[in-house]
């Protein structure tokens, strides 16, 4: 009996000393792998709030382009009603400047008759 429990034991020594090499072993894998989740999740963050940045960006340039779109109409408008005038072709409209030129919010100024009547 005795030769049974101190193979025993022995095998039980080895078996704990095996499991401890492997523990050993693996803990420092375990926590890198940890260790690499975790910077993957704050590259993803990152990455995320990176792209929520560029689209507010594309937006505004996207808002930008369809301003300067407008303006370069409307300064195209002005120019061919220029030249218009210029040719003697919008001879009907040199009296009519209300409303003309003005801009959102902006009050066009009064026309004489319309000053008369405000007086009265």
């Amino acid at each position: 009996m005795l030769a049974v429990s101190v193979v025993g034991i022995v095998v039980l020594v080895v078996v704990v000393g095996a499991v401890c090499v492997l523990l050993a072993a693996l803990v420092p894998r375990m926590r890198r792998a940890r260790a690499e989740r975790r910077l993957e999740g704050r590259r993803r963050e990152v990455a995320g709030r990176h792209r929520a940045e560029a689209e507010a960006r594309q937006e505004r340039a996207e808002l930008a382009e369809r301003e300067a779109r407008r303006a370069r109409a409307e300064a195209e408008l002005h120019e061919q009603e220029a030249r218009l005038h210029e040719r003697g072709l919008a001879d009907d409209r040199l009296g009519d400047d209300r409303g003309r030129f003005t801009r959102d919010g902006d009050v066009p100024p009064p026309v004489e008759a319309d000053r008369d009547r405000e007086v009265r």
